[in-house]
């Protein structure tokens, strides 16, 4: 881990203490969404997933890609993971067989642990005489769709084509079992008063609006504390100078409003304290140190007796759902102690004793055709989506008479153990301590992990590497977004052009910055800058967005020349206040040249793999009768192989 990644880890930790959802400061929603092309960063590097799903060697968002229902399609998923070919590929047949391996090889322990799960939890009903008709099954579709303001049929249909969840798979593998442990544990869950009020007050209570410094030692503190209890109207330039939260110190120490019951109870204690634009003492958290200054005491409307009762009832069910996985937690160790479990699928010995076998419950066998069945079912769609691109890949580099060797997928390894900062202290890739990572983490072993992201990426490389460049011009501009002097500015985010010349003609007739900051916290539409008082991080050059770039570096702080125009980015409008430029602390390029050539081929190198796969796709045959879609061949000349020169990354890292 870097020391960036540590300092991040720090700052992570502390929010999550003050219960500061989605970090300290977003930046703004339309202008910055992009991540920049140019910026330095991992985002080039492959990172873990949650699971190895299949390979998915580019992400693909803007494909053109055209399908049509195939002849197949009007037959039902079931039947259809019976037939012999699950798919073709410029003929290329991928079988059903291959198939189902390739499911059992990355689901086949988690579908045989749900699999024995329901079987345990349908025992222990059977014991109890407790039955779920389907009747209740239907009533509680019918709550959980209502919760959401959504009909039924709508519910399961946003379900399937959202969430890739079919009415039947839910009934079965989400409903039915959370219903019959809510059975079986009711009386373990049992939502008291006091919790519930303590949730009310957390949601609906009161709020504290602040400002925060961290440090990292009891002398930082100090000298951050006595700064600020010495100069509190300047507590937002001394969190800037001072805090090692660089989130909140680039907004002045500004975070989001402090609820109760949902952090850390010291941090929470002083801020309730606090009265408007006093400074708190310094609390110990862990191995961190914070000070606070409050803003305001927000008190909120009170319910009205109508809508009470609705919260409230919503609260209980959120908090009796949270006890459920405690409760099912228990209770399945109690219902696995009492029965007599053998995994025979993930065991070799047994495999080869009990062929056939995936499981035994009580003497009981789950047959490994059921099992492969079930894995088939739930995931074949989307392992089947992997194995098509990896057939596409496959004969790309057939026909180039190019291979992925050994070579070049532990340079791949390597390269992305390099990007994570994992690196030993002789400066060299630390792959051991990246492959321990990545499969923990992913629960994989290492040969899918290559199969599934690693093998992905090279074979791509392969195909375009010899077709990127990177230009002087690429180099210099990498150089000015990473290293040069950034606009330090408040914004106000606004969704109707009339509205915004309203609000333009305020700010021109009062070019301060405290009434700005007053505008956008009533007028903004991006919750979280305006929550900051129109505070976003400082505005970079070549960061994906010329227009609010161009106009923030043409601002001079102070007077009306720190106002700009009115900015139509999209179906936004944008204005910026400028507060001043930051200073550079790298100004010689020939100290980040290497760092900067590195990251900028290997960002353009995923583009272009990005953009060669999008054409290999579009010009294959493809019948996936899984899916039941079918796309005809198109005859498409060679993909462009230059990088553009701005614009966002573009290009996510091949998935597992």
């Amino acid at each position: 881990m870097t020391s960036k990644d540590a300092s991040n880890s720090r700052s992570e930790k502390v929010r999550q203490l003050i219960s500061l959802a989605g970090g300290a400061v977003a930046v703004l929603a339309v202008c910055l969404a992009a991540r920049s092309f140019w910026g330095l960063g991992s985002a080039t590097a492959q990172a873990p997933s949650k699971r190895g799903v299949a390979p998915r060697p580019v992400a693909t968002p803007n494909s053109r890609t055209n399908t049509r229902p195939a002849t197949q399609a009007t037959a039902q998923i079931g039947n259809a993971t019976q037939w012999k070919v699950m798919a073709a590929v410029n003929g290329q047949q991928v079988t059903r067989e291959a198939l189902a391996r390739e499911c059992l090889r990355r689901y086949g322990q988690d579908v045989l642990e749900s699999i024995v799960n329901k079987h345990l939890i349908w025992q222990a009903c059977q014991k109890q005489g407790i039955r779920i008709t389907d009747a209740d099954v239907e009533t509680e579709i019918e709550e959980q769709a209502g919760n959401f303001g959504l009909p039924k049929d709508k519910w399961l249909t946003m379900l399937e084509t959202e969430r890739d969840i079919s009415a039947d798979r839910y009934r079965r593998e989400l409903i039915w079992p959370m219903l019959a442990l809510r059975r079986l544990a009711s009386e373990q869950i049992v939502v008291t008063e006091e919790e519930l009020i303590k949730q009310l007050e957390t949601e609906h209570g009161p709020r504290v609006r602040a400002r925060m410094i961290m440090a990292t030692t009891q002398q930082k503190a100090t000298r951050a504390h006595q700064r600020a209890k010495a100069a509190p109207d300047k507590f937002g330039n001394i969190a800037k100078e001072l805090s090692e939260d660089a989130n909140s110190a680039a907004a002045r120490g500004i975070i989001p409003p402090i609820r109760k019951n949902l952090g850390n109870a010291e941090i929470e204690r002083a801020a309730f304290s606090l009265r408007a634009g006093e400074v708190s003492q310094i609390i110990p958290v862990g191995n961190q140190y914070i000070i606070l200054k409050c803003e305001k005491q927000i008190q909120p409307p009170p319910l009205s007796s109508k809508t009470l009762p609705r919260i409230k009832a919503q609260l209980r069910d959120r908090i009796r759902d949270g006890k459920l996985s405690n409760a099912a937690t228990q209770l399945f160790k109690e219902l696995q102690a009492e029965s007599k479990v053998v995994n025979v699928f993930n065991d070799q010995k047994l495999r080869q004793q009990l062929p056939g076998v995936a499981a035994t419950i009580n003497g009981r066998r789950i047959p490994m055709q059921q099992l492969s069945d079930e894995c088939l079912l739930r995931y074949g769609k989307e392992v089947l989506e992997g194995e098509i691109n990896r057939a596409i890949l496959t004969q790309e580099l057939k026909r180039q008479n190019k291979s992925v060797t050994q070579p070049a997928i532990d340079e791949e390894i390597a390269r992305a153990a390099d990007s994570y900062g994992y690196i030993k202290k002789d400066n060299t890739p630390d792959v051991q301590a990246w492959l321990k990572t990545v499969t923990e983490s992913d629960n994989v072993s290492v040969d899918l992990y290559v199969y599934d992201a690693v093998w992905p990426s090279v074979a791509l490389k392969q195909i375009v590497r010899e077709s990127v460049q990177v230009t002087q011009e690429d180099l210099q501009k990498g150089f000015e977004s990473n290293y040069g002097e950034r606009v330090e500015v408040l914004a106000i985010v606004l969704n109707n052009q009339r509205q915004a010349n309203e609000v333009w003609d305020m700010a021109r007739n009062n070019p301060t910055e405290q009434y700005f900051g007053e505008l956008a916290n009533l007028y903004s539409i991006e919750q979280v800058s305006r929550a900051n008082f129109g505070k976003v991080p400082p505005i970079r050059q070549h960061g994906g967005q010329p227009i609010i770039e161009n106009e923030a570096f043409r601002l001079k702080p102070g007077g009306v020349e720190s106002l700009s125009g009115i900015l139509n980015v999209g179906d936004k409008y944008i204005i910026l206040k400028c507060l001043g430029y930051t200073k550079p602390k790298v100004t010689n390029f020939e100290t980040v040249k290497d760092e900067l050539y590195k990251d900028i081929h290997e960002k353009k190198l995923r583009i272009a793999m990005a953009e060669e796969f999008d054409r290999l796709k579009e010009s294959a045959q493809i019948d996936n009768f899984l899916a039941g879609t079918s796309q005809s061949k198109r005859k498409l000349g060679p993909a462009s192989r230059t990088a553009k020169p701005v614009g966002p990354a573009g290009f996510q890292a091949p998935r597992r």
